[in-house]
Protein backbone atom coordinates (compact mmCIF):
# COMPACT_ATOMS: atom_id res chain seq x y z
CA UNK A 1 0.00 0.00 0.00
CA UNK A 2 2.94 2.29 0.61
CA UNK A 3 5.51 1.47 -1.10
CA UNK A 4 6.50 4.52 -2.43
CA UNK A 5 7.46 6.09 0.76
CA UNK A 6 10.01 3.28 1.18
CA UNK A 7 12.03 5.84 -0.64
CA UNK A 8 12.62 7.72 2.64
CA UNK A 9 14.07 4.98 4.13
CA UNK A 10 17.02 4.66 1.40
CA UNK A 11 20.57 5.92 3.13
CA UNK A 12 20.82 8.44 0.85
CA UNK A 13 18.06 10.20 2.22
CA UNK A 14 18.05 9.05 5.40
CA UNK A 15 21.69 10.97 5.64
CA UNK A 16 20.48 14.29 3.67
CA UNK A 17 17.40 13.94 6.62
CA UNK A 18 14.83 13.08 4.39
CA UNK A 19 15.98 15.26 1.11
CA UNK A 20 15.45 18.94 3.05
CA UNK A 21 17.96 19.78 5.50
CA UNK A 22 20.84 20.78 3.06
CA UNK A 23 18.37 22.66 1.36
CA UNK A 24 18.56 26.63 2.02
CA UNK A 25 15.18 27.76 3.10
CA UNK A 26 16.30 30.73 4.02
CA UNK A 27 15.57 32.08 -0.21
CA UNK A 28 11.85 31.19 0.53
CA UNK A 29 11.40 33.52 3.11
CA UNK A 30 12.40 36.42 0.50
CA UNK A 31 10.10 35.00 -2.50
CA UNK A 32 7.12 37.28 -3.41
CA UNK A 33 4.10 35.50 -2.22
CA UNK A 34 1.68 38.16 -3.42
CA UNK A 35 1.61 36.57 -7.21
CA UNK A 36 0.79 32.98 -6.66
CA UNK A 37 -1.38 32.79 -9.42
CA UNK A 38 1.28 33.97 -11.69
CA UNK A 39 3.81 31.39 -10.13
CA UNK A 40 1.28 28.45 -10.75
CA UNK A 41 -0.05 29.38 -14.30
CA UNK A 42 -0.09 26.80 -16.86
CA UNK A 43 -0.19 24.00 -13.37
CA UNK A 44 -3.74 23.05 -12.55
CA UNK A 45 -2.26 21.08 -9.50
CA UNK A 46 -0.18 24.11 -8.41
CA UNK A 47 -3.33 24.64 -5.15
CA UNK A 48 -3.34 20.95 -4.66
CA UNK A 49 0.21 20.21 -3.97
CA UNK A 50 0.59 23.27 -2.30
CA UNK A 51 -2.52 22.28 0.33
CA UNK A 52 -1.26 18.87 0.69
CA UNK A 53 1.91 20.01 1.12
CA UNK A 54 1.00 22.44 4.30
CA UNK A 55 -1.45 19.78 5.71
CA UNK A 56 1.57 17.36 6.11
CA UNK A 57 3.96 19.75 7.53
CA UNK A 58 1.08 20.37 10.15
CA UNK A 59 0.60 16.84 10.63
CA UNK A 60 2.76 16.63 13.80
CA UNK A 61 1.23 15.10 16.76
CA UNK A 62 1.33 11.63 18.48
CA UNK A 63 4.62 9.30 18.12
CA UNK A 64 6.03 8.51 14.80
CA UNK A 65 3.53 6.21 14.08
CA UNK A 66 0.57 8.17 14.47
CA UNK A 67 2.59 11.25 13.18
CA UNK A 68 3.31 9.14 10.18
CA UNK A 69 -0.30 8.16 9.91
CA UNK A 70 -1.53 11.19 9.57
CA UNK A 71 0.77 12.50 7.16
CA UNK A 72 -0.38 9.81 5.15
CA UNK A 73 -3.75 10.35 4.95
CA UNK A 74 -3.24 13.49 3.81
CA UNK A 75 -1.07 12.98 1.09
CA UNK A 76 -3.28 10.89 -0.20
CA UNK A 77 -6.00 13.18 -0.23
CA UNK A 78 -3.45 15.18 -1.87
CA UNK A 79 -3.36 12.77 -4.25
CA UNK A 80 -7.25 12.54 -4.50
CA UNK A 81 -7.27 16.11 -5.17
CA UNK A 82 -4.84 15.98 -8.29
CA UNK A 83 -6.52 13.16 -9.40
CA UNK A 84 -9.88 15.02 -9.59
CA UNK A 85 -7.83 17.67 -11.43
CA UNK A 86 -6.89 14.85 -14.38
CA UNK A 87 -10.20 13.48 -14.73
CA UNK A 88 -11.76 16.94 -14.80
CA UNK A 89 -9.23 18.68 -17.59
CA UNK A 90 -6.82 15.72 -19.08
CA UNK A 91 -7.74 15.14 -22.45
CA UNK A 92 -6.76 11.40 -22.80
CA UNK A 93 -9.36 8.74 -21.76
CA UNK A 94 -6.18 6.59 -20.31
CA UNK A 95 -5.12 8.99 -17.60
CA UNK A 96 -8.89 10.04 -16.62
CA UNK A 97 -9.45 6.38 -16.19
CA UNK A 98 -6.19 5.91 -14.29
CA UNK A 99 -7.23 8.84 -11.88
CA UNK A 100 -10.29 7.01 -11.36
CA UNK A 101 -8.64 4.46 -10.42
CA UNK A 102 -6.04 6.60 -8.27
CA UNK A 103 -9.27 8.33 -6.17
CA UNK A 104 -11.04 5.22 -5.74
CA UNK A 105 -7.27 3.46 -4.14
CA UNK A 106 -6.57 6.61 -1.88
CA UNK A 107 -10.19 6.75 -0.66
CA UNK A 108 -9.48 2.88 0.69
CA UNK A 109 -6.13 3.53 1.90
CA UNK A 110 -6.88 7.00 4.20
CA UNK A 111 -9.86 4.61 5.14
CA UNK A 112 -7.69 1.83 6.50
CA UNK A 113 -5.06 4.86 8.05
CA UNK A 114 -8.10 6.39 9.90
CA UNK A 115 -9.12 3.53 11.39
CA UNK A 116 -5.76 2.73 12.48
CA UNK A 117 -6.12 6.14 14.32
CA UNK A 118 -9.11 4.97 15.51
CA UNK A 119 -7.91 1.31 16.72
CA UNK A 120 -5.12 3.21 18.74
CA UNK A 121 -7.61 5.25 20.39
CA UNK A 122 -6.30 8.59 18.27
CA UNK A 123 -9.10 11.20 16.62
CA UNK A 124 -9.60 10.65 12.88
CA UNK A 125 -8.74 13.27 10.72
Amino acid sequence: MFAATALLATPALAQQGGGMQGMDHGQMAGMNHDNMAGMMAGNPYGQAEMDMHQKMMAAKQGDAAEMWTRKMIEHHRGAIAMSRVAVREARDAETKRMAQMTITKQEKDIAELQAWLRKHGKRPQ
